[in-house]
């Protein structure tokens, strides 16, 4: 633990012996005060404090007015909104909430299946998901109904986007295909499980009827695209399963093997209805299109468009 001012959420977690999700939930009710560093959040060692005085006595003691205690009294009374996922997207989307709304956006890099599942124990309001269904040849539909059976809620499409296998530059294995990773003189690094990068590579093998642990690497994970194309840029690993717009990034090269669905989930309550309307709203203004519009390996063409929705 460290001796700074603040903690970091899996710290706080530690120091109340409670799980992230749930100091994150405590965040969203607005029973924790927390602000962020880049895209760390962290707690006040002051406001920690006063959270277990509060729920040891029952009480919160006033305090004496201190400068800079505004933005913690505003941030008090404003609405935050859990929003799950890892692509840049969602970070251009917590930022268009946070200048033109009241509401206050706390981010989680989680992926798809887990981020389903928060979902489904009420600790997000907004997640993303691209998860392919080999039996159906659809993203992400089949999935939420399927978890969400009892909740209704609605699906918005954010973007669609390129996604298909890193390789190192030149492509000296000449790897064309998801057949192509089984060879023997391959070796993969592989997403985590719950991730949508697991699950199409998973799909795809299952549709070719070969097993996942035959490919060598399989059991090794990273925990987002960047960690993968790095480690393949690197020499870590021959290919892995990630999307276009992070190759720029990383000096790798890019097989596209699919077009996916990236669409947000939003539980349908009545709490959510202005959150609902404002998504609506932002993938529809020119600014937030303007920005998308600047991402390589993105399709607006169903962007804003409502997937589907459960009455």
């Amino acid at each position: 633990m460290n001796n700074n001012s603040s903690y970091t959420i899996e710290e706080v977690s530690q120091l109340l012996k409670i799980s992230k999700l749930t100091v994150y939930d405590l965040i969203k009710k607005e029973e924790l005060v927390a602000f962020r560093v880049g895209r760390q959040m962290r707690v006040d060692q002051h406001d920690l404090e006063r959270y277990k005085i509060k729920n040891r006595t029952g009480i919160v003691q006033e305090e004496p007015f201190i400068l800079g205690k505004q933005n913690e009294s505003k941030n008090r009374n404003t609405k935050q909104v859990v929003i799950s996922g890892q692509d840049i997207v969602l970070d251009m989307l917590s930022k268009y909430i946070e200048k033109h709304t009241s509401l206050t956006p706390l981010r989680l890099y989680n992926g798809s299946l887990n981020s389903l599942v928060s979902m489904y124990y009420e600790e997000c309001d907004v997640v993303s998901v691209h998860l392919y269904d080999g039996e159906t040849g659809e993203y992400n539909s089949p999935y939420v109904k399927r978890l969400l059976v009892s909740q209704p809620f609605i699906q918005i499409n954010l973007v669609c986007r390129n996604a298909g296998i890193y390789v190192k530059k030149g492509n000296p294995l000449n790897i064309k295909n998801w057949n192509d990773l089984t060879q023997t003189q391959v070796t993969i690094v592989n997403r985590e499980k719950g991730s949508g990068a697991r699950v199409l590579l998973d799909e795809q093998l299952k549709m070719l009827g070969v097993s996942p642990r035959s490919l060598i690497g399989y059991e090794n994970e990273l925990t987002s695209h960047f960690a993968i194309a790095s480690a393949v840029a690197s020499g870590q690993a021959d290919a892995g399963v990630g999307i276009e717009n992070v190759a720029k990034m990383v000096n790798v090269d890019f097989i596209p093997m699919i077009k996916e669905q990236y669409d947000l989930v939003i539980l349908k309550t009545k709490e959510n209805d202005e959150l609902v309307k404002i998504i609506k709203e932002a993938v529809n203004t020119t600014e937030f299109r303007s920005q998308l519009e600047q991402l390589h390996g993105y399709d607006l063409s169903l962007t804003g468009k409502v997937i589907y929705e459960s009455s």
